[in-house]
């Protein structure tokens, strides 16, 4: 018997929901999967500004010397490495061949060299006494010292304020595995380096070491630096020494006057640098490391109503050079409304009377000190305080970077003294100023905050984008030396086997 066939418009009907749910089914997970591995979900985490996935950054350099010297020091220190020995002219040409052959590859190999990046960086492994002694010398008694300078500083945070030293350091030598930082890396040859970073804390051993046994080891750092095939080669141009604090180093600085400084600036007025041994082109300038805590999005939202003071400051008064200026301010804005200016202390009270003025305040005093920088002014900053900047010679860090004028106030010297001039200006400024200049604070704060692991747009991620910079002006004047000496010493060669020949031979 025949079976009984549907009519197709019957079956048509019946298969419809079937296939319309298969259709959403399919639709859904297209977009599911297009979400998943949309090019803009890559884009947008690359923009944001990433944290380590396991290890939050530390930011207190106490902390992070402490765990860096229990988990990463070496238990029994390195006895040598591969730069120490008796470096003989036969060692210079030998590592300025192999230079040669590798920056040739480079040349034909890399279409931005020497631009490029990552900057590659040789760290020296330089005998304990110059690295990790120091660091232990300073753990073992910043808790039981309350040491100050002649000027009244305690010495403990002025090493804190000018540990640039360590926290680059840290980062170098830190694994691969650990680190964030891209656009630097350390090399294991030398030949292969574009840098070459001294790890010298000249700071600590300033501070914490009697005069002359400091004078001595500066010297012997001196000499060890100074006998390396690569500083030989370039005569130093290459070699990057921290000597952050203005004092520090002091008595043989003639001698690198070629490497490149990390400074906290320039001091045009002569009073710490002798003139010719600074400069924009050849050295860096670093950020102080702030004395207050990281005021975060979260404590800029809650301090936004009780900032009630106008313009504050809090510190001392008398200084010299440049710094002199303070003491005319002071009078001139002492008991204005408004206005909070304090004569500092030093201790934990004074960092705690500082953080809360800053963070209750609209504008913050950052005139010069002995120096035309100061550690207030990055203070102000991370306390999300508006600097009003008063020192005419100041030179600032990463301002080929940054642009101060987006988050800070710049009143010259000469106004700054007229009666009334500063309250009156700083009042001119309107309140939707104010609040761009803030949200502006909130973003650059991140460009000030050392940190292990150092964290991308962080100030040692910013050091070595200003040293790509001035690689090529570096290889230049390392060329011109190279040549300059080579031709010296063929003229003299040929000057002398001439006089040889003249005094052997009287007939001739």
């Amino acid at each position: 018997m025949r079976a009984k066939q549907m009519p197709s418009s019957i079956l048509t009907r019946s298969k419809s929901p079937v296939i319309l749910l298969f259709a959403v089914i399919i639709l859904a997970l297209s977009f599911f999967f297009f979400f998943l591995f949309s090019p803009s979900t890559t884009t947008a985490a690359v923009t944001v500004p990433y944290r380590h996935p396991s290890v939050r950054p530390e930011t207190s350099f106490v902390a992070s010397l402490e765990h860096f010297l229990a988990h990463k020091a070496p238990k029994i220190p390195a006895s040598s490495d591969d730069t120490v020995g008796p470096v003989i002219d036969h060692d210079v040409r030998r590592l300025d061949e192999r230079k040669f052959v590798k920056e040739m590859e480079w040349l034909r190999g890399d279409p931005y060299y020497p631009m490029s990046m990552p900057v590659r960086v040789y760290v020296y492994e330089m005998p304990s006494k110059f690295t990790y002694d120091l660091l232990w010398l300073f753990r073992n008694t910043y808790r039981e010292t309350s040491n100050i300078t002649s000027n009244g500083s305690p010495v403990h945070r002025l090493i804190e304020q000018h540990s640039i030293d360590y926290w680059l350091w840290a980062d170098l030598i830190a694994p691969e595995s650990e680190r964030l930082l891209k656009n630097v890396v350390r090399v294991v040859k030398q030949e292969e380096a574009d840098l070459f970073y001294v790890p010298f804390f000249t700071t600590i051993s300033f501070f914490l070491l009697e005069k002359q046994q400091c004078k001595a080891l500066y010297r012997e750092a001196l000499k060890w630096v100074t006998d390396q095939p690569a500083w030989k080669r370039s005569e130093g141009r290459d070699h990057i020494f921290p000597i952050h604090h203005p004092w520090s180093f002091k008595s043989v600085r003639r001698y690198v006057k070629n490497a490149i400084w990390l400074l906290p600036d320039m001091d045009s007025t002569g009073n710490w640098y002798k003139p010719g041994q600074v400069s924009l082109e050849k050295d860096l300038i670093l950020p102080y490391v702030p004395n207050v805590d990281l005021c975060d999005a979260k404590c800029l939202l809650e301090s936004e109503s009780k900032r009630t003071t106008l313009l504050f400051f809090r510190g001392r008064l008398k200084r010299n050079a440049g710094g002199k200026i303070r003491a005319k301010i002071g009078a001139e804005l002492t008991g204005a409304k408004d206005v909070v200016i304090e004569e500092g202390t030093a201790g934990e009270g004074g960092k705690a009377a500082a953080q809360k003025g800053m963070r209750r305040s609209i504008f913050c005093l950052s005139p010069a000190g002995d120096t035309p920088s100061s550690a207030r002014l990055f203070d102000a900053i991370v306390s999300g305080c508006i600097p009003v900047i008063i020192s005419d010679e100041l030179e600032l860090p990463f301002e080929g970077i940054l642009d101060y004028r987006k988050m800070a106030v710049f009143i010259s010297s000469t106004d700054a003294v007229q009666p009334g001039w500063i309250l009156r200006y700083l009042k001119s400024i309107s309140s939707t100023q104010i609040r761009e200049m803030r949200r502006n604070l909130a973003e650059y704060s991140r460009h000030f905050v050392y940190s292990n692991p150092a964290q991308p747009l962080g100030p040692e991620d910013l050091v070595w984008r200003m040293m790509a910079g001035k690689l090529v002006n570096i290889k230049l004047h390392t060329r011109r030396s190279q040549r300059v000496v080579k031709e010296s010493r063929s003229v003299c060669t040929c000057d002398c086997r001439r006089s040889n020949s003249t005094h052997s031979n009287p007939i001739n």
